[in-house]
């Protein structure tokens, strides 16, 4: 059965970290409806001024992040002691658990351009206080398939013909895909019932049953086993994302998410009290 449209979503701008001017295509009001998704952030940008402030120093809990770069560079360092330079057709997973405090500094590249995408994806109730861990996958790791017709697939995460993407055992169970497809094509693709999906486009124009989408336009999708993407007169951008939710309470703050008001405010309360990170 071919997914419907549960809603088309537009977004709005939001300036976080140090001063960072984005554009969120979904988050907290919204999150009920995306679980295991909490929050999107598009921050598309060709003026330094957008960027450069970074996200300093800031703590997460129960949650998992992922920053794909399309253009430009952003420096990452943790309190597992990493430090890394995420650099365009990058990905990086960190998986916040029991608690990691961590900056992200934006560079851009050598045009001023700082192209990504940040997703917040919930933990299980079972899964908030894993120990943390961070893995940067390399542009070189994501494989790329192509189909007859010229759709173009970037698999970051899931499996499409036998090809995985590099980001596995994770808990959403969760499918990434970046997708090109050609003008006047429509793109049809299989999910698994039960899973939230929806997609992001990042460019050109199109339509999904019928209604219009376009640079921004995130479209969430009712059940169903299947959904379909065509693109109009010029080739057609976007994300497409599935995870199984988890069916559980969200109580949220800011960087952190967890289960209950009294798992929420104890995780303040350790990280003003310096008891915030558990695996030193």
């Amino acid at each position: 059965m071919r997914r419907a449209i549960n809603h088309i979503f537009y977004g709005e701008p939001v300036t976080e970290g140090g001063g960072v001017k984005l554009h969120r295509a979904f988050g907290y009001f919204e999150a009920s409806l995306f679980d295991p998704f909490l929050m999107l952030d598009d921050f598309r940008s060709d003026n330094p001024e957008d960027y450069r402030k970074g996200f300093p120093w800031h703590p997460h809990r129960g949650i998992e992040t992922i920053t794909y770069i399309l253009k430009g560079d952003v420096e990452h360092a943790d309190s597992l002691g990493n430090k890394d330079m995420t650099r365009a057709g990058s990905v990086q997973w960190m998986t916040a658990g029991s608690g990691i405090i961590h900056q992200e500094m934006p560079k851009g590249d050598r045009n001023g351009s700082m192209y990504g995408f940040q997703l917040w994806a919930n933990l299980s109730a079972a899964d908030k206080m894993v120990d943390p861990k961070y893995r940067e996958i390399h542009a070189d790791e994501i494989p790329v398939i192509r189909s007859r017709d010229g759709v173009s697939i970037k698999i970051i995460a899931g499996e499409i013909d036998g090809q995985k993407g590099p980001a596995r055992g994770i808990g959403i169970d969760p499918q990434y895909l970046d997708i090109t497809v050609p003008p006047g094509l429509e793109f049809v693709h299989s999910v698994k019932k039960g899973y939230t999906a929806f997609v992001y486009i990042t460019g050109g124009q199109g339509s999904v049953n019928g209604s219009p989408v376009e640079n921004r336009s995130l479209v969430l999708f009712d059940d169903g086993d299947e959904l379909a993407v065509a693109a109009d007169s010029s080739p057609l951008t976007f994300l497409l994302l599935t995870g199984k939710p988890h069916n559980e309470p969200i109580y949220w703050r800011g960087p952190i998410v967890m289960n209950t008001a009294e798992e929420l405010d104890k995780a303040f309360f350790e990280y003003e009290n310096g008891t915030f990170i558990k695996n030193k």
